[in-house]
Formats: structure tokens, sequence, C-alpha cells
């Protein structure tokens, strides 16, 4: 018979690794996907490029049929009409399925985009260094929102820092495609991390 001291130390040793594990989620960011529940996703302090903070998203299940993304949604006004690049760094260990960033821009009262990419023809596999990657598109003149982040479909393990939306010029290659109202920052927030 184990004695109940020894089950108590187990139980907070347990808790403890669990916590320190566990990511927190960063300021401005939401955690979404069709398996959301199924990953930890969050700052992990120091993984960045930099030695400074990176995003995460790491699966806790062993065998996952769907995606996890951490992201942020912003108005659309500032770039309507315009050309937009999506660029970001990331890095992968043992991702099984697929994991990339992604970007899509709505029209108010539309569930059906005007323009999206989530670098599914282009993915990450595998183990990789950091990497930059990027996706350009079209913000047509009736976008109402942008949503944008990074996803990891299946299992493994990504980060990714950097995050920059930029206007760029019409002769930049497009990718991609081309309910009720959410009050959306008017820009994107917290994009290295650090808040």
């Amino acid at each position: 018979m184990i004695p109940a001291k020894n089950i108590f130390k187990s139980v907070l040793l347990m808790a403890i690794t669990a916590a320190l594990i566990s990511f927190t989620l960063p300021k401005g960011w939401i955690a979404g996907g069709n398996s959301f529940t199924k990953y930890d996703m969050g700052v992990d302090p120091v993984a960045g490029q930099d030695g400074k903070n990176a995003a995460t998203i790491k699966s806790i299940a062993d065998s996952i049929n769907g995606f996890g993304t951490l992201m942020q949604m912003c108005k659309a006004d500032k770039y309507t009409g315009r050309k937009i690049k999506m660029t970001g760094m990331v890095k992968s260990e043992q991702v099984k399925g697929w994991a990339g960033l992604w970007l899509k821009i709505n029209r108010e009262g539309s569930r059906q985009h005007l323009a999206f990419d989530n670098m599914h023809d282009r993915p990450i596999k595998g183990t990789t260094e950091w990497t930059k990657y990027e996706i350009v598109l079209d913000v047509p003149a009736n976008a109402s929102k942008l949503s944008y982040g990074a996803l990891l479909y299946g299992t493994g393990q990504i980060w990714f820092d950097n995050i920059c939306l930029e206007v760029v010029g019409k002769s930049e290659k497009a990718k991609g495609t081309v309910t009720k109202k959410i009050n959306y920052p008017s820009a994107p927030d917290n994009l290295d991390f650090e808040k």
C-alpha cells in the first residue's frame, strides 16, 4: 500500500508539471478550429528565434483529424481596395498533418469569404527550422473584416513569430481565392507576442 503522503506528492508533482507545460494565450489572440480542445496554444517564452516570446500550437492528443488555430480579427477599413502581404516566421516539430499561416477576407453579413489562403497548397510538414512564409491577397472594396493566424492540422507542434501585415504594390503576386455584427479592433495588435 502506498502511503497517502507519497500519493499527495505525486499528484502535486503532476499538477505542477501540467501547469508548466500549459501555455497562456497571448493578449489579443484567440484559440479556434474544429478540434481546438486537442491542442495547447499560447506563448512559449524564449522560444522565438531572437530568444523572446513566440506563439505555439502543440497537439495534446495522439491522433487528431482536425485542426487548431491561434488567430486574430480586425476591421478591413485601412486595407480595402489594396493588396496586402502577411508574413511570419514559422518553425515546426514532427508535424504529421500540415501547418501554415492563413489569411481570410470577409464581407459584412456574409459567411462566404472574398479571399482566402491557408497555405494548404504549400504546407509546412515534419520538422523545420525558422522559415519566413508569406501570403498575398487583394482586399476588395466591399471587405469588412480580416481574420488571420497560424494553424496546425493533425499532430505535432509549431511556433510562429513576427507576424506582419502590410500594404504592397499592385505588381506583388496575389495568392489565394478571391451575421452578427462584431466590434473588431481597428488594427492588428501584439503581433510579436510581447504583451
